[in-house]
């Protein structure tokens, strides 16, 4: 089965709202085996709204809409249902009964235009609410296609779909055992990543493979689905381990764990301690850190050494090496790792300096470049310069951040 989830509502349009809805429909509809085909967000015009449901009626055989079930004029997703499938509206006594009762328990009389809230589809069942006032509903139409309506609201209609919609939606599918499996890359691209594996996983149709990118953090996800628990499993455990083989190292989660907290549990295997020394990124290592419960375990702290002279009093970095190679070199990065280790009596340290932009830069470094610097045991002192896209100040810095935490993974391992 395919499913089309649409998001009604003009606000939903603005800059400031965010469609979470649909992110929660999908998560659970692909537990339950079903891909979600397309998504759309409308406005409140009757039109389009119909429009959107002939469309989605071609390509899904699960239509979902979200939002437009209130009172008011502008909530118009019943009737756009009822003009695109052909089914009359009518008020239903007892959804009016009920919501009498609903604002009688508030010590309120039910004002007229409510009312709107109990017209029910033909041949519809109704979905109660107890969170709010607009019911939600199931539609079942000729062909195996069903329409679904439920509250905007994300604290009406999360527990509806869960208690109501989801149980209704097993009952019509197949047997179907769903097995998943996820890998976390870092230190490599996504077309490189994909290149390396493409031509294993290509190979089979059931596991579904994806591969979702972000700022210097690669997933790999499998999804195999067949009518058996214990082959689902075998399937995804059989594509698993030849892409294993291929990525090797640049793995550092089979859990779906981030990479801070790979960090923090091979620290702690070890017995050792963790310090930061931040320029360019401010502080946002030591907070990925600390975001892991029992950071404190192995994190002890950092510095944020913004500007060069919070280098050399914070972390001892030398002033000859600030005007001869500037903030942002190799020697800097060095001498900062080293003196966080000192000053933090920690076994590791991690230092950032770098271009963030817009502006910036020198002709050897331009904007985009980040030296990352770590110290360790035994002397163990090393750099490294990276060079990422310029043009979008947060992406550097989130790029040097996992860039950092994955050097000290990699000297862990």
């Amino acid at each position: 089965m395919q499913a089309a989830i649409i998001a009604v509502g003009s606000e939903m349009l603005t800059p400031t709202r965010l469609d979470t809805n649909s992110l929660y429909l999908t998560d659970k509809l692909n537990q339950l085996g079903v891909e979600v085909a397309l998504k759309l967000v409308v406005g409140d015009h009757r039109g389009q709204l119909e429009s959107a449901i002939r469309f989605a009626s071609i390509h899904a055989q699960l239509i979902i809409l979200t939002g437009g079930l209130g009172p008011t004029e502008d909530d118009l997703t019943r009737e756009a249902v009822s003009s695109a499938t052909g089914r009359p509206l009518a008020i239903d006594p007892q959804i009016c009964d009920w919501l009498e009762a609903r604002f009688a328990s508030f010590g309120r009389k039910m004002a007229e235009i409510n009312r709107r809230q109990a017209y029910a589809l033909e041949g519809a069942e109704v979905f109660p609410n107890p969170n709010g006032t607009a019911p939600g509903q199931w539609l079942a139409l000729p062909g195996k296609q069903y329409v679904v309506l439920l509250p905007g609201p994300p604290g009406e209609m999360r527990p509806m779909a869960d208690k109501e919609f989801f149980p209704r939606l097993q009952q019509i599918l197949p047997p179907l055992a769903l097995s998943t499996l996820t890998y976390r890359i870092a230190g490599m691209g996504e077309s490189d990543l994909d290149t390396l594996i493409a031509p294993t996983y290509k190979q089979y149709e059931n596991p579904v493979t994806t591969i979702l990118a972000k700022a210097g953090d690669l997933t790999i996800h499998l999804r195999a689905q067949t009518s058996s628990q214990s082959e689902s499993d075998r399937l995804t455990a059989e594509l698993g381990a030849k892409l294993r083989a291929l990525v090797g190292e640049r793995i550092y989660s089979d859990d779906g764990s981030p990479l801070e907290a790979t960090v923090l549990r091979l620290l702690e295997a070890k017995g050792q301690t963790l310090a930061v020394a931040e320029s360019l990124t401010a502080g946002m290592v030591g907070a990925r850190l600390a975001g892991i419960p029992g950071a404190s375990h192995s994190f002890v702290g950092g510095f944020i050494t913004y500007n060069n002279t919070r280098k050399q009093t914070l972390l001892g970095v030398e002033s000859d090496a600030l005007a001869q190679h500037t903030e942002v070199s190799e020697p800097v990065a060095l001498q900062m790792a080293a003196g966080a280790k000192l000053r933090a009596g920690s076994d590791w340290a991690i230092s950032l300096t770098g271009y963030a932009g817009p502006d910036g830069g020198t002709e050897e470094n331009p904007v985009g470049t980040v030296f990352i610097g770590l110290a360790g045991p035994d002397g163990y002192l090393t750099a490294h310069r990276f060079r990422y896209p310029s043009g979008d100040r947060d992406r550097v810095r989130q790029f040097a951040v996992q860039s950092s935490l994955n050097l000290l993974r990699l000297a862990l391992i």
